[in-house]
């Protein structure tokens, strides 16, 4: 996945004779010193910014537990409810003489769902005193209140409301005499909740705060009064030693110089290493990182109930992507030098088999759990979808591999798409895998589900149809898996309360992962074919950016859940395909102009676990319940405390593999 790796060994550093010839090497050097010392320092200030991050957002008088431990005097003290994080305390007063009220809740982004009972509140029997029912409400959306009057089951009132974390809230419910008899439901604000985001905005001013500063450092270095005064000052403290130590000194190439490249890897053959593919996976595993590790336990780093994106759905589709890319600019590297086909093909069989064998490791932790029982061994997950797309995409690209074109400036036409008609057979393949899915997805009989039926199930679609999440895709996956080897909590269990197995890396969506890692192939053709016309990758980037959008318009009709296919990340709709794929080649463009082209960014410090992606991803799900990654929090109710904690677990990481990097260790599968 990482393709090209640095030399095992590095050249040895060139030294002058003689005090002035030393005192020239120093100055000489002053550069490269500099710029191998700017990953350290970079190294340096991302540990810098945990800890900082940790002092701000540590806990020390959180409002939280204040907004937490103050019941209104009203309330009796056995009815007190205890505040997790995300959930807010609503008070509801019962004025109504003589009436029971049923209050039934829904989320506003709980699409189609039927109303979940909330609490009872009687009558208090006493006129002139309100019954009261004290319950936690969720605060991640909007929420929706239907008041019914129990014996009647009509509806009293219906209001939607917003929510802040660890409020405190009455809702009036009430006659209004006002010469026609109505019942007035007022939402009244007791103690204003917390702003919850807060720490995020933190996170986020010292993340630009440490760009700023590191910008303005290379600036700075670049500057050659700067260059010169640091050099000398070197040079003033360093003479002695350089005298002594330099003289006779077996000469080397310095780690930058020579036939290296910057950055102390070494160029592989023919195409060279595009380091903004590297500073994108190393963006996109990162991500991954924070959000497996918790995020802070924040809604939109979770992934979505159903349909829809938040951020935590946006990484895998990412890694899937560049994974593709690599597979051809590695594997156009390795034929170029001579590699047999037979050969590669083992490898890539080898390989594959390897990451599936690692995903099946890594997704059944059972070390704490005693021994493990093979009837309940998970079979899908992430690296054995990983492993079974890259098998698929390389094995393709094998077949069909063809010389990369020099030059076809000649015939315009082919000038112009040689990207795409040069790989008419693989496209071929790949949209006959895209009909499998249209065609199982909405022509497969399920039992006791609508053919072609997306939904999440479980109170969705009014509770008509309980079992049925996922449609096909579910069908599917217990069919030929069965129940008890596929994902058991999946994400629309907390809103749509769906009791069935289900399994987000599926069989049935591993042919979109296919499609979309065949995206990133035509990404990697792209970097190659026209490797030396900057102008021509950066329209065919734009226009596959622009191309991928309009079709993911035309499916989802710009709504979340109207149109003919939404996004989707557990089914791998493929709208959620042609959606990622869409902001990843608008990404990598971006990643393009400024990493390679411009130079502006060296792509640190993301380049290091780009560069180590599988060591990287399997230490952190491995170790993610190790020391330095997790401890007891103060208040395990905390955002900001959580979020203190993932951030600095990701950064740790970051660090491990700017290390292993300098170390020149790599693990390779």
């Amino acid at each position: 996945m990482t393709g090209a790796r640095p030399c095992a060994a590095e050249e040895r550093r060139s030294r002058e004779r003689g005090s002035c010839g030393g005192a020239a090497a120093e100055a000489a050097a002053g550069g490269m010193d500099g710029a191998r010392g700017a990953g350290r320092a970079l190294a340096a200030l991302l540990l810098a910014a945990s800890v900082l991050s940790a002092a701000l957002l540590a806990p020390g008088g959180s409002p939280e537990h204040g907004a937490e431990a103050a019941p209104p005097r009203d309330l009796d003290k056995k009815r007190h409810v205890e505040l997790k994080m995300d959930q807010a305390l609503l008070l509801i007063h019962n004025e109504l003489h003589g009436t029971n009220l049923t209050v039934y809740w829904n989320s506003e982004r709980c699409y189609h769902c039927s109303f979940q009972v909330l609490v009872n509140v009687s009558w208090s029997g006493k006129p002139g005193k309100p019954s009261i029912a004290a319950v936690a409400v969720s605060t991640q959306h909007g929420s929706i209140l239907q008041l019914n009057d129990t014996v009647e089951e009509k509806e009293v009132c219906r209001l939607e409301y917003k929510f802040g974390e660890f409020g405190n809230y009455s809702l009036l419910v009430k006659h209004v005499h006002n010469g026609v008899n109505e019942i007035a439901c007022d939402v009244v604000v007791n103690k204003n909740p917390i702003d919850s985001n807060l720490p995020v905005c933190v996170a986020f001013l010292i993340g630009v705060a440490i760009i700023i500063a590191v910008s303005f450092l290379r600036f700075l270095l670049s500057l050659d009064d700067f260059h010169n005064w640091i050099s000398k000052a070197i040079n003033s403290r360093e003479t002695d030693r350089l005298i002594n130590s330099e003289l006779g000194s077996p000469s080397r190439a310095d780690s930058l110089g020579g036939d290296t490249q910057p950055g102390g890897w070494c160029p592989p053959a023919s195409p060279p290493r595009l380091r903004c593919v590297d500073t994108f996976r190393g963006i996109a595993l990162i991500l991954m990182v924070f959000v497996n590790y918790g995020g802070g336990k924040y809604w939109y780093f979770k992934h979505s109930s159903w349909n829809g994106l938040t951020v935590a759905d946006l990484v895998f589709p990412w890694f899937v992507f560049i994974m593709g890319s690599s597979i051809f600019l590695s594997m156009t590297s390795i034929l170029q030098r001579g590699c047999s086909k037979l050969k590669l093909m083992g490898k890539i069989g080898w390989r594959s088999f390897l990451l599936i064998c690692i995903g099946m490791f890594i997704v059944n932790p059972n070390y704490c759990l005693g021994p493990l029982s093979w009837d309940k061994v998970r079979i899908p997950g992430v690296l054995q979808r990983l492993g079974v797309t890259y098998f698929v995409v390389a094995v393709l690209e094998l077949i069909f591999a063809k010389p990369v074109p020099e030059s076809c400036a000649s015939e315009r036409s082919c000038f112009s798409l040689r990207d795409i008609i040069f790989s008419w057979p693989q496209w071929l393949f790949i949209l006959m895998l895209e009909s499998i899915w249209l065609g199982l997805t909405f022509f497969l009989p399920v039992p006791g589900c609508p053919t072609g039926y997306l939904g999440p199930g479980g109170i969705g679609d009014l509770g008509k149809y309980p079992n049925c999440t996922g449609g096909a895709a579910g069908y599917i996956d217990r069919l030929l898996l069965g129940d008890d080897h596929i994902y058991q909590h999946p994400s629309s269990a907390v809103l749509y309360h769906t009791e069935v197995a289900y399994d987000p890396e599926g069989i049935l969506g591993t042919i979109n992962s296919i499609v979309m890692a065949f995206l990133g192939v035509q990404a990697g053709k792209i970097l190659l074919y026209y490797k030396d016309q900057t102008k021509d990758i950066l329209i065919r980037f734009t226009a596959w950016c622009c191309f991928l959008g309009l079709i993911s318009i035309a499916l989802t009709k710009i709504s979340e859940n109207e149109g003919f296919i939404p996004i989707n990340k557990n089914l791998w709709s493929i709208s959620y395909v042609t959606t990622l794929s869409s902001f990843a080649f608008f990404i990598l463009l971006i990643l393009y102009t400024i990493v390679d082209v411009k130079g502006l960014w060296t792509g640190t410090p993301f380049f290091y676990p780009g560069m180590n992606s599988i060591l990287v991803y399997v230490g952190h799900e491995v170790f993610e319940n190790y020391f330095p990654f997790q401890w007891k929090l103060g208040d395990n109710q905390s955002h900001k405390e959580h979020l203190t904690q993932n951030i600095v677990a990701s950064a740790l990481w970051v660090l491990i593999a700017y290390i292993l990097y300098k170390k020149k260790v790599f693990w390779k599968i």
